[in-house]
């Protein structure tokens, strides 16, 4: 019989703000999460929040060894502190044969090495924090999600040329190039947008499309 792989358990490396905080809602999704710290004091702070803790220096590959990582399905990688570490740390996970493995980067060279050692997903949270505050600065935007083929979802206030009408009616989607997925009335849900929905005023608007073609929209008074 094989080795049994275990889906809902989850392999986090670095409990610094970003690893923590993905651990810690990994737990709380229903997921098994075993996480690894080589600092024995932040180490104690996360038990009791996640399944198993483990002090280890996972730079190094005895330590991965003994970690059994080629059991996990999934792991993460969140170390903030140093750019050789991160890179060993996803390395000994590649070779650990790992199928799925994300991990953070400080920096864009940073990103480029751990895309060529074999890391499936590398996420650029401080850039990626960068954008979005950009966006939100002029006040047009209440929220702001890019994803990496220039595409975006935004939640905004109305522009005033959909207000008091239908969708149907604004044309949003032919003038701009975007379309309304959903609509917020005060006090109430999302709902589902359709051309029939009558916008107010006092409406908050989820819209998706283009980056630039949303940066258009928002634009409107």
């Amino acid at each position: 019989m094989g080795k049994k792989l275990y889906e809902d358990d989850v392999l986090v490396i670095g409990l610094g703000r970003f690893g923590g905080s993905v651990a810690i809602e990994l737990q709380r999704l229903g997921h098994h999460v075993v996480a690894v710290e080589r600092d024995h004091e932040l180490a104690e702070t996360f038990l009791g929040k996640v399944t198993k803790i483990v002090q280890a220096d996972a730079s190094q590959p005895q330590a991965v060894a003994n970690l059994k990582a080629r059991s996990f399905k999934l792991a993460v990688v969140g170390i903030g502190s140093s750019v050789e570490a991160s890179v060993l740390c996803a390395m000994n996970l590649v070779d650990a044969g790992i199928p799925t493995i994300w991990a953070k980067s400080l920096s864009p060279e940073h990103a480029r090495i751990l895309e060529r050692i074999g890391v499936h997903h590398v996420i650029s949270p401080e850039a990626e924090s960068g954008r979005r505050v950009a966006h939100l600065l002029n006040g047009k935007l209440m929220d702001y999600i890019e994803f990496d083929d220039g595409f975006a979802i935004v939640k905004m206030k109305p522009p005033q040329e959909a207000i008091g009408f239908t969708l149907a009616q604004s044309k949003i989607r032919s003038k701009y190039g975007v379309t309304i997925v959903g609509v917020k009335a005060p006090g109430e849900d999302f709902t589902y947008a359709v051309p029939e929905t009558k916008v107010t005023a006092h409406d908050t608007l989820i819209v998706s499309g283009p980056t630039d073609l949303l940066d258009g929209l928002a634009s409107r008074p």
